[in-house]
């Protein structure tokens, strides 16, 4: 595959040409390594497109994944404690989970535990490779992406999308380049509040 279209936030790209050239290679790489035609293996079943051959979302992550794992990329989770008391939310928000807990139950509420999970991280770098439906792509970049930043565990978020060229190749519903960089920049500059680059590919 290859990389159609990229969008810097917040200078998401000039910080990983500048501090992480040798992962920004590594990601171009991962792109230009999947092989698009062995992923064009789902056989539609929409009536707008039944029987057409598909390119497989299931297909093209698994071909992402085995790439980003052989060169390091790992899983990451980060873990905190909420509570209904949106008072004691604001005051825990940036202590340790330990503290978290013992600040929520001191207080008398109830901790709850949660976590964000991110699939690929490395050296501080996060990649999120979406062939989703599209709340998936806003869950990304202003859920998961922004809480490992604001936690310290990373200093710019990846997000690998189709463009809509490939995204009218596979099944409907599915988030697509274009429409997320209109939703990023409807926001403003300093939403969501994390560097980022959007990476558009095709085939």
């Amino acid at each position: 595959m290859k990389i159609a279209e990229t969008y810097s936030h917040l200078n998401g790209l000039e910080f990983l040409i500048v501090h992480r050239p040798a992962l920004w290679r590594e990601v171009q790489d991962v792109v230009a390594a999947v092989n698009a035609s062995e992923c064009r293996t789902k056989v539609s079943k929409e009536k707008t497109m039944k029987g057409e051959l598909l390119f497989s979302p299931i297909d093209m992550n698994a071909g992402f994944k085995s790439m980003l794992r052989t060169k390091g990329w790992q899983e990451n989770r980060v873990g905190y404690w909420v509570t209904r008391n949106e008072k004691l939310i604001r005051k825990t928000l940036m202590m340790s989970t330990v503290e978290q807990k013992r600040e929520i139950e001191a207080a008398g509420e109830k901790a709850i535990y949660s976590y964000n999970q991110t699939d690929f991280v490395k050296d501080r770098v996060a990649v999120e490779v979406q062939f989703g439906k599209y709340a998936f792509v806003a869950y990304d970049l202003f859920v998961k992406h922004l809480a490992f930043y604001v936690s310290g565990h990373i200093d710019v978020g990846i997000e690998i999308l189709p463009m809509k060229s490939l995204q009218s190749q596979m099944s409907s519903g599915v988030a697509y380049y274009e429409g997320e960089l209109y939703n990023v920049v409807r926001q403003g500059r300093g939403v969501p509040a994390v560097p980022l680059v959007l990476i558009g590919i095709e085939p």
